[in-house]
């Protein structure tokens, strides 16, 4: 171990301890009292030698009170050192658990905070491992810290308690631990590289993972089951070969430290046989020091766990402080989006780009949304739209430009004070594994009647009754029971049970039925809670429903104006719509030209 990774590794463990200063005194105190009650135990064991176990093998006979004492004295040692052993365990363990609880809020709480640009740039696995295993690495010298603190009090108590009691026997066994010193420095530094490089593999391992696991329909469909096996085989492979690494280097290492303490205790009992024959020393004092000689060890292993977790802790550290000191997080002003009418939207020669600048998708973006009006936003595949949506939303900042909302800039309104006010349904619905209802409300005190309109509204009221336990059923792990039409409806009832004054449409509607997605359209014209809708749309119907259609290509507004107007005078608007419309009908021909031979078969 490096002297660098030494001084960060201890930096971690100041963090902990200034964090959570009552919990470690605590258990550094009842460490404490293990280690003195443990040397103390020495003591009872040389003092029942003397006057307990030699006089009855001597005179043939031991006194009552004699007998009761010693038993009394090694019971009330016992007692104390159990004592000291739960409090350690119990106060490390709390210390180590909330230390875990508190970067874990800390970590997720940041993710929350970062911008969607920010969660672009890295991938969800590697998102994961950060608040799970490098949570878990950064915090797991805190078991073993207490302990070895605690037994530092044992180490100078044995070895003053040894010098007192015999000092030649006390220079016999502490030769031995020059030895214990070296071998474990030499464990330390085989050991810490290995420790290291598997807690890196365990990430990527989780990473791929978390990936495959994700894009299963992909692996599933295109046949990849094999080459992802493969490629998770891989890298659990070389998990594999790095945990084997390390079980060889504790293999070699862990014997060669517990066969020195015992060779120093045969070191101890061969000149303490000596003395004892010359009659320099008693029988009792060879005892006390034997086992205390044998204890001497134990506080050298203990603070080398500790020691032997600081460069996985130093990683896992660092990894969560890299997502901490993230910078990008969305500054919020104090201004509040009151009211309840529908809201005036405003976008301002928005520009905005991906990469650092790098690929921009958005370009001087300008229009104006009156309340209660429904706009389309149509352009070709790559135009901006959906990262124009997420812009209406404040889901991303623009570079250049503003988006205001009755005048004020979302940039200058209070923490969630945007999503009280707006709601966006994106186009890639995802439901929760929880009920209907909950994923409708998502924790908040809606009241069912209010939920059912809602359905109502997105026109799925019909499916959701016909369900086993309607409100109540579970809808599986992404909505998977239910059909990608009935998904979005859900999605879309969970944005309107919210009231938005702005309500943004993704493409939301995609996998519903025109009829029932015309149904849905007019529905929010005509509900009793009227908001200002923006969808993003590539049917021709849904098009012509929608009060003024803006037209995007290249992230620019190339016309705005009503349906027909555009398709008179913008060839490129014209050809979108019709190919939309031709693609359409070509697979509706299609699917009745199927049913036909099918029909025919059966026949």
């Amino acid at each position: 171990m490096t002297t660098a990774v030494m001084r960060r590794g201890l930096g971690v463990l100041g963090v902990a301890i200034r964090a959570e200063k009552s919990i470690f005194s605590a258990a550094v105190l009842s460490s404490a009292l293990y280690g003195v009650m443990t040397v103390a135990a020495a003591w009872a064991l040389g003092w029942a030698t003397d006057h307990v176990v030699l006089p009855a093998f001597r005179d043939g006979r031991i006194t009552t009170g004699t007998l009761t004492l010693g038993a009394l004295l090694i019971l009330g040692v016992s007692l104390l050192k159990a004592l000291g052993v739960a409090g350690r365990r119990y106060f490390a363990g709390v210390m180590q658990y909330r230390m875990q609880a508190r970067s874990r809020r800390d970590v997720t709480r940041q993710y929350l905070r970062l911008p969607l640009a920010w969660h672009h740039r890295h991938p969800t696995g590697q998102l994961l491992s950060n608040a799970g295993s490098d949570v878990e690495a950064a915090w797991a010298p805190l078991a073993p810290l207490p302990m070895a603190v605690g037994v530092v009090v044992m180490l100078v108590t044995a070895a003053v308690a040894m010098v007192i009691t015999d000092p030649i026997l006390a220079l016999v066994g502490f030769l031995v631990f020059p030895a214990i010193a070296v071998l474990n420095l030499v464990y330390q530094r085989k050991l810490n590289p290995l420790a290291t490089r598997a807690q890196q593999l365990r990430a990527e391992v989780s990473e791929i993972a978390h990936e495959s696991f994700d894009g299963a329909l992909v692996v599933k469909t295109l046949g990849r089951e094999d080459e992802e096996t493969a490629r998770f085989q891989a890298k659990a492979g070389e998990l594999r070969d790095a945990n084997i690494a390390v079980g060889r280097v504790r293999g070699l290492f862990d014997p060669m430290l517990e066969a020195l303490p015992t060779l120093g205790v045969l070191a101890v009992l061969l000149i303490g046989a000596m003395r004892l024959e010359s009659g320099a020393i008693g029988s009792g004092v060879l005892v006390q020091v034997a086992y205390l000689f044998t204890l001497l060890a134990f506080p050298i292993r203990a603070l080398g766990w500790v020691l032997a977790e600081l460069p996985r802790a130093v990683v896992g550290y660092e990894r969560i402080q890299a997502v901490l000191d993230a910078t990008g997080s969305m500054e919020h002003g104090a201004v509040e989006l009151p009211g309840t009418e529908p809201a005036r939207l405003e976008v301002r020669d928005l520009g905005y780009a991906y990469g650092d600048g790098e690929f921009p998708v958005l370009r001087e973006v300008s229009l104006e949304v009156g309340p209660g009006r429904t706009v389309a936003l149509v352009g070709p595949t790559g135009s901006g739209k959906s990262t124009l949506a997420q812009a209406l939303v404040r889901l991303v900042d623009p570079a250049e430009g503003a988006v205001l909302v009755d005048g004020t800039d979302l940039r200058e309104v209070a923490r969630n004070g945007v999503s009280d006010a707006v709601a966006l349904v994106p186009q890639q619905t995802f439901l929760f594994d929880d009920t209907v209802r909950g994923n409708v409300t998502l924790g908040r005190p809606i009241g069912d009647e209010d939920v059912w309109a809602a359905l109502r509204l997105a026109q799925a009221e019909g499916f959701v009754s016909a369900l086993p336990s309607g409100l109540d059923t579970r809808v599986g792990e992404r909505g998977t029971t239910l059909s990608g039409g009935q998904r979005q409806r859900i999605a879309l009832a969970r944005a309107l049970v919210r009231r938005p004054r702005l309500l943004v449409l993704d493409d939301a509607t995609s996998s519903v039925d025109p009829q029932v997605e015309a149904r849905i359209l007019y529905g929010l014209r005509d509900a009793a809670q009227v908001s200002t809708v923006v969808v993003i749309a590539y049917r021709m119907a849904t098009i012509a429903l929608a009060d003024e259609v803006v037209y995007l290509d290249h992230g620019r507004v190339v016309d705005r104006g009503g349906h027909a107007e555009l398709l008179a005078r913008c060839e490129g608007y014209r050809n979108l719509v019709t190919a939309y419309e031709r693609q359409g009908a070509e697979r509706e021909a299609l699917d009745a030209e199927q049913a036909e031979q099918e029909e025919e078969v059966s026949a």
